[in-house]
């Protein structure tokens, strides 16, 4: 932990790049941990006949997924992920979470064994038997390193601007811990660092099922009440999947900024919930919407709830998370969006306040 470190944020989509602003400017902060080139990753394509990574490197600005803010000079766009990867002692994961295995596989043996990394991907990896991978496991797996998180309410633009925002890591290296931490925190982006790493993560992940929800409300006119009945209901499914496939995580984990700020944050702000909201206003598929509106991003809310019913399914355990598998069954198009509220009327958490009452009644 002594030698200085040497980063390298592997994508460089909007949170890619916005990640990267702050890095590179706090790996010239702390110039005695830190060293001071930072390299990025950069999926290589053409804009107005000039390569990404060449504009990015000229005017540092990612004016494709990133325009009007500028990166730190000392953040290079490499567009070959070893080469970008190969001297780095942390590893910044920021891709699309379908990419992952794909990446891996590239990388492994290619990578400093000691190096370490840190996920910031938001979604499951499809395991084999109809179950669900941690992005943060897949990683360790395939590239033999330690892999920790970072999930928060964290709208790429929004930390990009500057504004005031939270964000939770999830390590329990306790010697790591601080270097992360000061890799990634400044005066308005806060960082607080806990060991329930597993829960961190899969709130990253399971928020965007609840945001495609929402999106479903907004696009029905449903209303404020509606919208809030389902961030409550979908945050009760996100407590009951930690607890039931990742026991030992703590209630307090999703009080952070990983859990009840990133699920409002999403669910208000959040491309799940754009996208959602024009599925129901318009006859266009998911894709179409995807491929018309988020500029070459990519969706995460979907492909998680498709791998999530998936489990769900294979367990027998569908009844217990109506809502992760009404979002389902909307995208795919067995249910009609306007068929919501049917699928959570008498929701698990309804049905056992119920219950309760009764019982305190005739008692």
């Amino acid at each position: 932990m002594s030698t200085k470190k040497k980063i390298c944020i592997v994508g460089s989509g909007n949170w890619g790049s916005a990640i990267a602003k702050i890095i590179g400017a706090n790996v010239v902060k702390f110039n005695n941990k830190f060293e001071e080139r930072v390299t990025m990753y950069v999926y290589e394509e053409i804009i107005n006949n000039k390569k990404l990574t060449e504009i990015i490197n000229e005017q540092h600005e990612n004016v494709k997924y990133l325009p009007g803010h500028k990166l730190p000079e000392n953040v290079v766009a490499v567009p070959d992920v070893v080469e970008a990867a190969k001297e780095a002692d942390i590893l910044v994961f920021v891709v699309p979470h379908q990419f992952i295995r794909t990446l891996c596989a590239t990388l492994l043996g290619k990578i400093k064994p000691t190096a370490v990394g840190l996920s910031l991907i938001k979604g499951f990896d499809q395991a084999e038997g109809g179950g669900v991978d941690l992005i943060s496991k897949v990683i360790e797996k395939h590239l033999k390193i330690q892999c920790y998180v970072l999930m928060g309410a964290n709208l790429a633009n929004e930390v990009a601007e500057g504004n005031f925002c939270e964000t939770t890591i999830g390590c329990k290296d306790k010697r790591l811990a601080p270097l992360l931490r000061d890799a990634t925190q400044t005066d308005n982006f806060r960082v607080v660092v806990v060991e329930d790493a597993e829960a961190v993560e899969v709130c990253g992940a399971l928020k965007n099922i609840v945001a495609c929800a929402a999106g479903f409300v907004d696009g029905l006119g449903l209303g404020d009440n509606t919208k809030a009945a389902i961030i409550r209901l979908g945050l009760m499914e996100m407590i009951k999947f930690v607890d039931t496939f990742y026991g030992g995580s703590k209630l307090s984990t999703f009080f952070e900024s990983c859990g009840v700020a990133d699920l409002i944050t999403t669910c208000f702000g959040g491309r799940n919930r754009r996208v959602c909201e024009q599925f129901v206003k318009t006859n266009k598929s998911i894709k179409e919407l995807e491929d018309e509106l988020l500029a070459g991003q990519k969706l995460q809310g979907p492909a998680t709830a498709d791998e999530v019913y998936g489990m769900l399914k294979t367990r027998a355990m569908t009844d217990k998370f109506p809502l992760f598998v009404a979002v389902h069954r909307i995208c795919t198009r067995e249910l009609k969006p306007t068929e919501l509220i049917d699928q959570i009327r008498n929701h698990p958490e309804h049905v056992m306040r119920v219950e309760g009452v009764i019982e305190g009644d005739q008692a």
